[in-house]
């Protein structure tokens, strides 16, 4: 997760609607899958490696970013989970990057930053932002460069020589709301104005917010239509 946002949410960030969706659905795309050593890049507080820590059978967790003032050890779920500025030395067998390639120019160097000398079949499980129209001031809050398609993802995904296995938009019950509201901005003016959409609600807002999200699972793996971020779970070949 962002640093920013979770400068905003503070210890909020475990109940918020969308923290807490976003969790849910990585848990979905992960499903079956085997892993043990989880690097997590771009990671601010580790909030989805603690969640896997706690609720999976994955022994240990690197938590990567380049803005923490510090580094730290800790512990979750009896597991440890380290918090670095880089990843030198760390063998992973799942990678995450949630919201992390669209902050940087070159979105396939960076994958090819921590894959190249990947072994083969190393998990990936990517998150970004979706469509180009949704840009708002959110983005230029978030220091965005762009938004994504499936397509775009893929071809990204492609460039790093890592095979996708399954990817789909997610947030699709919650995108007619959210795409309203950013349009509507656009029209008022406020489409490139710094600030983010994050805000903790009220706990009926929160609570309606999170059971929207839940109508998506049935169908989260096969929603090809829309949605506010592009899911994409990948391996190396």
């Amino acid at each position: 997760m962002d640093v920013k946002e979770q400068d905003i949410l503070g210890d909020a960030i475990a109940q918020h609607w969308y923290y807490k969706a976003k969790a849910s659905y990585l848990s979905h795309y992960l499903q079956g899958r085997e892993y043990t050593r989880i690097l997590d890049v771009g990671a601010g507080s580790g909030f989805f490696s603690r969640h896997l820590l706690n609720t999976t059978s994955a022994t240990e967790a690197l938590c990567v970013d380049p803005f923490y003032d510090k580094e730290w050890d800790d512990v979750e779920g009896n597991k440890p989970i380290q918090f670095r500025r880089n990843a030198d030395g760390f063998d992973a067998d799942l990678v995450l990057m949630m919201d992390v390639l669209e902050h940087v120019d070159d979105d396939v160097g960076l994958l090819n930053q921590y894959f190249a000398h990947a072994p083969s079949g190393t998990l990936a499980l990517i998150t970004v932002p979706a469509f180009s129209f949704l840009w708002s001031g959110h983005d230029v809050f978030l220091e965005h460069r762009r938004r994504y398609t499936l397509t775009s993802l893929c071809n990204v995904v492609a460039g790093a020589e890592l095979d996708v296995e399954q990817i789909s938009y997610g947030f699709g019950a919650v995108f007619p709301l959210a795409a309203t509201t950013r349009l509507v901005g656009r029209m008022t003016g406020d489409k490139d104005e710094p600030k983010s959409d994050l805000k903790i609600h009220h706990p009926l807002v929160n609570a309606t917010l999170g059971m929207l999200c839940t109508l998506d699972h049935p169908v989260l793996s096969f929603n090809k239509l829309a949605g506010l971020s592009v899911f994409c779970l990948a391996r190396k070949r």
